[in-house]
């Protein structure tokens, strides 16, 4: 049975853990109204990009000058998967979900007998890959000493990416992500960017004829490797509202968590105070009766 002294040093222990998941949950929910804003703001850009590209991509799927970025290798054989992580624990299970999706996105295509390497956005999801996927991994996009999520960082992934299907390492690329929904839901991702995955053009009936200066095919020469830094960027924001969104629910439950077991250790500690303090008045009692 504990002594008095341990169970008075757990609970002093666990009164400085709850201060600290508090003072997280806090942190978090400040962190998360800024990166909400950010994450939905990017979403009708994004969209937007999408649908201008559906209109100057309806003709031009398939035809021989079509751009790689757009009709592909020809081949599906060897496959890239760009999964974004956080660089930091103590977020529920947002890091780990991810992994799973793409875990199993990728013993899926090697089962088919696919090429598949794995280029981890954020160093918890390298962790939880390398156990598995260590000699698939090939580099390792480190966020760890950006202050400020920016525009610079997914182009700078999204020239790597280009850059490595020019030199034909890959012919389907795919980006994993946490798109945001709310604090307590984060929906793990699959999104294949290269080639572009177009969208259907709704037929409205009226649909306008335009001509394009440049021509399609240049046009689309600039927008999709531009989309594709696009599509990272809205990655990354929608992946820094969902961590922060799972930090803060995961350290909600923790605190109240911690206060639980401080209830239950203040009441064993009474338990076990009291059971002592009645020890001692029976060998009061009992010493003062034999004399």
């Amino acid at each position: 049975m504990a002594s008095l002294k341990d169970l008075r040093n757990r609970i002093a222990s666990v009164k400085a853990t709850q201060k600290i998941t508090k003072a997280m949950q806090m942190v978090a929910a400040a962190k998360l109204r800024r990166a909400q804003m950010a994450a939905e703001a990017a979403r009708p850009y994004a969209e937007r990009m999408e649908r201008v590209l559906a209109n100057l991509a309806s003709g031009l799927a398939n035809q021989p000058d079509a751009p790689l970025l757009l009709s592909g290798t020809g081949s599906t054989q060897r496959h890239l998967l760009i999964v974004a992580t956080a660089e930091r624990g103590l977020a529920g299970a947002f890091n780990s979900s991810i992994a799973r999706l793409a875990r199993d996105h990728a013993n899926r295509l090697i089962a088919e007998g696919k090429d598949v390497t794995i280029l981890p956005v954020g160093r918890k999801g390298a962790d939880v890959l390398r156990r598995q996927f260590a000699n698939r991994l090939e580099g390792n996009v480190d966020l760890r000493d950006v202050k400020q999520l920016g525009f610079v960082n997914a182009e700078a992934i999204a020239t790597q990416v280009i850059s490595r299907f020019e030199a034909g390492e890959f012919d389907v690329a795919t980006l994993f992500f946490s798109r945001f929904r709310s604090v307590i839901q984060q929906v793990p991702t699959a999104q294949q960017i290269i080639p572009a995955v177009i969208p259907q053009v709704a037929d409205t009936g009226a649909s306008a004829l335009y001509e394009f200066e440049p021509g399609e095919a240049e046009i689309l020469q600039d927008l999709l490797p531009r989309n594709i830094a696009i599509q990272i960027f809205r990655a990354l924001l929608e992946n820094a509202a969902s961590e922060q969104g799972a930090r803060m629910s995961a350290m909600d439950n923790a605190t109240r968590n911690a206060g639980d077991m401080i209830k239950k250790l203040t009441m064993n500690y009474n338990r076990t105070r009291q059971a002592q303090i009645t020890k001692e008045l029976i060998e009061i009692i009992s010493g003062a009766e034999a004399l």
